[in-house]
């Protein structure tokens, strides 16, 4: 069963591929859904993917392909054609979200509202990944809607985690590290450090030993390493965690 979001994507999807023959952008989707962010079309799409309702095209950008529509679409009231379906369409008859009715209606809307006044949206740059400068896997496509309690001032951006060098300190791979952008840190602090002989980027504790910077791993099974001053840069550091079960 798809929510009725998932509905209006997949037809609005539909109705792009026919009329220009590419997928819509995320923008394009995100003013077309009326979302606040490019965050929640990316949970969408992955529903509809895991639903078995659409598939990514690999290796090629705005690549997305219809696999099938849902039985009983709002095609058959609309001449049998997908295509022209508009996406604030009221969903058919069999279409049935789980929806909390009654006196709660507004008390909900209340609490939805509070909660999305309350995040705000950062851009994702993708995995952390050995022998590229954050600023190279930065995909402008992606953000991620973040609770303000987890940021503080000035520039921030989420990763997402790859492997499994920080556990011990409750990182896991998977998990998507908020970091506020900055230059220094202090002794202890967990970084995003470039090292830049290697042009490789790290989620490391940074530790100080006189003239030398150590990266220091949070899993035993991983050494430590050590550099000189002019050999690491700071790109920010850790300030936040959020994990998806």
């Amino acid at each position: 069963m798809l929510t009725r979001k998932q509905y209006e994507l997949l037809v609005y999807v539909k109705r792009h591929l026919d009329t220009h023959g590419v997928s819509p952008s995320f923008d394009e989707m995100k003013d077309a859904l009326a979302l606040r962010s490019k965050s929640g079309i990316h949970r969408l799409i992955t529903g509809l993917e895991e639903r078995g309702f659409i598939r990514r095209l690999p290796h090629r950008a705005r690549a997305l392909e219809v696999v099938k529509l849902p039985e009983n679409h709002l095609a058959a009231i609309h001449g049998g054609d997908p295509a022209r379906v508009p996406p604030s369409a009221p969903a058919p008859a069999s279409f049935q979200p789980n929806v909390i009715r009654g006196d709660f209606r507004q008390n909900l809307a209340g609490a939805v509202a509070a909660a999305n006044a309350s995040a705000a949206s950062i851009p994702l740059y993708g995995r952390i990944a050995a022998g590229l400068p954050i600023e190279a896997v930065a995909d402008p496509e992606d953000s991620v809607d973040v609770p303000s309690g987890l940021l503080d001032r000035g520039e921030h951006f989420a990763l997402s985690v790859a492997g499994d060098s920080m556990i011990e300190a409750g990182i896991h791979d998977g998990d998507t590290a908020i970091i506020q952008r900055c230059d220094d840190a202090e002794n202890g602090t967990i970084v995003v450090a470039l090292l830049v002989d290697d042009n490789e980027v790290t989620l490391k504790r940074l530790r100080r030993r006189g003239a030398s910077i150590a990266l220091e791993p949070a899993n035993r099974a991983y050494e430590t390493r050590i550099f000189g001053p002019d050999r690491v840069r700071i790109q920010g550091r850790l300030v936040g965690l959020m994990r998806r079960y």
